[in-house]
């Protein structure tokens, strides 16, 4: 076995011993069916901890040569396929693993001539006389070997975009490492040596221009997972079975970790909630990466108001995007959706494929969008949590008048004059009021099903707060006044499907005057006589 030959299975050995594996083995039969196919190129991109190396280490220990791995895979899912000892040990598996690379070759500049002379140094153990010794090309050789043993290669390439996202402003770098994968990867000769090509990392493939500098590849993203949308990171029904297991509240866990919307999953990251399991503590377990750092100085460029957009998605909305101009680098951002984009792909920010809109996902992600903001001195953010609190405050206190001035200040500085005067502006404007909420109280639920009708706003306070803090809720009202926004909460019965939560309640009506451009406001305290 060698290092990057034929590696073995101990990697994949170490996850299994792990006191949480969560059976990913399903994967194979779809690797299975494409191999030596059209579909044989594939490209997979996750964020950070979602399991991309781990599934790389499953595939190289499933097929590569060199090693018996019948006994890890007997008792999972691929264990069950009628193709499983088909394809079983029967390849040669190249696996690169570039960020591993980095340190060996001496750096970024070193990385492919490193990468290129251990593999052939390497392939020349198993095939001597099929590698003349000056050939010193990767693509090269691999032709060489199948033109003369007609046998296929795996290649697996593991944080394939590392390259791409910390060489962000070298372009000599960049270029040949995408000449590299070019030569490796695309045109006739390796549709010959290829059997399987995946490659795995945070970002889909570099765009050059508006293809993709491998167009040959199948890419299943965070945009669109296909078929890949429940083998990378855990889904809810596994998630709830681990819950059961370590006896932790779902819905807790639901509220902190969920979010990811791929295809018809609810995808959770793994990292957080292996953690979570283990040590029984709600917290952050993000891990921080120096990609984001790249795209702080947008944000505080407010890029194509990319301020505006980040406030009303901590506040609970979504922000409409396109995905479609996003050059899947580090540098070429033309747009504020370009820089939205690439937060989905790092897993800060969620995407709806239905809506085309991004979103915060979670308790975690929002945690540490607040404290990145915070580090980097984002003032406007720190002023706007300030009156947010202020909001709240006022809100809790039923000082209704400053309420009604509160929203006001908000509306004539956040909405636009085109939108001004419309109700969903009214309802935008009060998600990012009492974005403040957010530490105390759950997402708020637009549209809440409640006696006869739907609530507009309802804010329900998460349990350690429950005691201290009423649920609220909140309607909207257009040219009409606030106390008819009251009488309406009370009519329609809104409170009493929030009861069953917690009878400590506050009613808010809140009005709009578009003649005047006016705000008035009325909270009561509910009862349920």
């Amino acid at each position: 076995m060698g290092i990057f030959v034929n590696p073995g299975n101990v990697a994949f050995q170490v996850a299994l011993n792990s006191e949480i594996y969560v059976d990913k083995t399903g994967l194979l039969n779809y690797t299975n069916r494409v191999m030596d196919t059209t579909s044989k190129f594939i490209c997979n991109s996750r964020p950070r901890r979602f399991g991309k190396s781990i599934t790389a280490d499953m595939l190289t220990a499933y097929y590569g040569r060199g090693c018996d791995s019948k006994a890890m895979f007997s008792d999972l899912e691929i264990g069950k396929s009628a193709e499983f000892q088909r394809h079983l040990n029967q390849y040669d598996v190249i696996h690169l693993d570039i960020q591993w690379c980095l340190e060996p070759a001496g750096g970024a500049k070193r990385v492919l001539a490193y990468i290129a002379e251990q593999t052939i140094k390497e392939l020349r153990e198993y095939y001597p006389q099929g590698l003349p010794e000056t050939i010193a090309s990767l693509p090269e050789s691999l032709s060489r070997i199948n033109a003369a043993t007609g046998k296929k290669f795996i290649v697996i390439i593991d944080e394939w975009d590392v390259l791409i996202r910390d060489e962000a402003a070298d372009k000599q770098i960049q270029e040949e490492y995408i000449n590299f994968l070019r030569g490796l990867f695309k045109g006739t000769e390796p549709t010959k040596y290829i059997q399987l090509a995946y490659l795995t990392g945070i970002l889909p493939i570099k765009k050059v221009k508006t293809q993709s500098a491998l167009n040959n590849f199948d890419e299943f993203t965070m945009l669109d997972a296909k078929i890949f949308a429940d083998y990378i990171g855990f889904t809810e029904s596994e998630v709830s079975e681990l819950c059961q297991k370590y006896e932790v509240d779902f819905d807790e866990v639901k509220h902190w970790y969920d979010g990811y919307l791929l295809e018809q999953y609810q995808v959770y990251n793994p990292k957080a909630v292996v953690e979570l399991m283990i040590w029984n503590k709600f917290q952050s377990y993000w891990s921080d990466t120096g990609t984001y750092e790249a795209i702080v100085p947008l944000i505080n460029m407010d890029f194509d108001g990319l301020k505006t957009a980040i406030i009303e998605m901590l506040s609970g909305n979504s922000a409409e995007i396109d995905p479609t101009t996003f050059q899947n680098d580090m540098v070429n951002f033309t747009c504020r959706d370009d820089v939205l984009t690439c937060l989905i792909h790092l897993g800060y920010l969620g995407y709806d494929q239905d809506t085309h809109s991004a979103f915060v996902p979670n308790e975690e992600i929002r945690q540490e969008l607040v404290k990145a903001v915070k580090r980097k001195k984002w003032n406007e953010f720190l002023t706007f949590q300030q009156e947010s609190s202020e909001l709240l405050d006022a809100t809790l206190d039923m000082d209704a008048d400053t309420v009604a001035r509160s929203i006001e200040k908000i509306h004539n500085e956040y909405a636009s004059a085109i939108q001004y005067n419309n109700e969903n502006s009214l309802s935008s404007i009060l998600s990012i009021g009492y974005l403040s909420t957010m530490r105390y109280y759950f997402k708020p639920i637009r549209e809440f099903p409640a006696g006869r009708s739907f609530a507009d706003f309802v804010y329900l306070p998460k349990p350690e707060y429950s005691r201290d803090y009423p649920a609220l809720v909140v309607e909207l009202k257009w040219n009409h006044n606030a106390q008819t926004a009251i009488r309406q909460i009370k009519n329609r019965q809104y409170p009493e499907a929030v009861a069953n939560y917690t009878d400590n309640i506050l009613l808010v009506g809140i009005s709009y005057d578009k003649k005047q451009k006016t705000h008035n406001c009325v909270i009561e305290k509910y009862s349920e006589k």
